[in-house]
């Protein structure tokens, strides 16, 4: 009998175990439950905070970081193309050394140094390098190199006239490492040169590179003095061929003599266009042709006007010709700037 009361016992203890076992797990659930929806609740207030002092915070400002660029006539005959200066402080007239498609080349500064910030919007792709300035070395090496003109010019002629090619051969030049050789022509119609490239590679072994080129391309590489009897524009400072009209000329009150208004090259003069806005701007001021006006002297017709002078003719009749001056805003200018 003892020995089942103690079996008894056992297993009472045993349950009572087990149900206090029970009641403390029901006890804890809730709590275990309730503890990742609460982290989760903080930590999303915590984000929460920290966007708002973030948002509240100064932002950095974006430093864009400027560049420095120039531009660049190539050899003697080549583009105006931009490059970046590499650290280096450069002058207009400057000879320099810089980076080509192959190898190095030479140029001529011809404008002074520019802060770019967006440096490939500016020519739509990736800038080359100037290496460095020219020195003595360099500027014997480009002096050997134009003495090898006249026998490129000689040796391309010759393989011309043995293909029979219908084209005008106007300069050769080497790059400045002797890497490549540019043949300059002319021609009226497109043409098939590459058998003469064959020929002139196997002659030279270096990379040959035939390039067409326009007749104001041509006036601009051999030089020469315009009508003025002053150098050619193209060749001295024009960086681009702007397009010419006879309008122009017409604005310019010239007259619609093809000898008179054109260049070496045979093309409209240049300087009809770079100089057209400044006589646009100055006929705003005088009165056209044909319209009758009154003056000091009485009623007359405009028969001639002078645009830079600031000077039109009037016609009075039975005759007589007066020369009046319509700019008093220009006298006054004058006036001031001599005080």
């Amino acid at each position: 009998m003892e020995e089942n009361k103690n079996i008894n016992n056992i297993e009472n203890s045993d349950g009572k175990k087990e149900e206090v076992a029970q009641r403390l797990q029901l006890e804890h659930k809730p709590q275990e439950s309730r503890k990742p929806q609460e982290n989760q609740k903080e930590a999303k207030s915590a984000d929460a905070n920290r966007a708002v002092q973030n948002e509240m915070k100064p932002k950095p400002e974006v430093k864009l970081i400027d560049k420095k660029v120039v531009q660049i006539h190539l050899r003697e005959g080549g583009d105006i193309e931009y490059f970046l200066t590499n650290r280096v402080d450069f002058h207009l007239g400057d000879k320099v050394i810089l980076e080509a498609d192959r190898g190095l080349d030479y140029g001529d500064v011809v404008s002074e140094p520019e802060n770019v910030q967006d440096v490939e919007s500016l020519v739509g792709q990736e800038l080359r390098k100037v290496i460095r300035r020219t020195n003595d070395h360099d500027l014997e090496q480009i002096k050997k190199n134009l003495a090898k003109t006249k026998d490129l010019m000689n040796i391309c002629t010759q393989k011309i006239k043995e293909q029979g090619l219908v084209m005008k051969l106007v300069n050769a030049e080497y790059s400045f490492d002797r890497s490549k050789i540019i043949f300059y022509f002319t021609s009226e119609s497109r043409v098939d040169f590459r058998n003469l490239v064959k020929d002139l590679a196997s002659i030279f072994r270096v990379r040959i590179e035939l390039r067409q080129i326009g007749v104001r391309d041509e006036a601009r590489l051999l030089g020469g003095f315009g009508p003025c009897g002053k150098e050619l524009c193209c060749m001295s400072f024009l960086k681009d061929f702007n397009p010419v009209t006879i309008k122009m000329a017409k604005i310019q009150n010239l007259p619609l003599n093809p000898t008179k208004i054109s260049g070496l090259c045979g093309r409209l003069m240049c300087c009809l266009s770079f100089e057209n806005e400044c006589y646009k701007m100055l006929c705003k001021e005088m009165p056209k042709i044909g319209k009758e006006v009154t003056t000091e002297f009485g009623k007359g017709r405009v028969v001639a006007v002078y645009p830079l002078k600031g000077v039109y003719t009037v016609d009075l009749g039975e005759g007589k010709f007066k020369d009046i001056k319509v700019c008093p805003k220009r006298e006054n200018e004058e006036k001031n700037d001599k005080k």
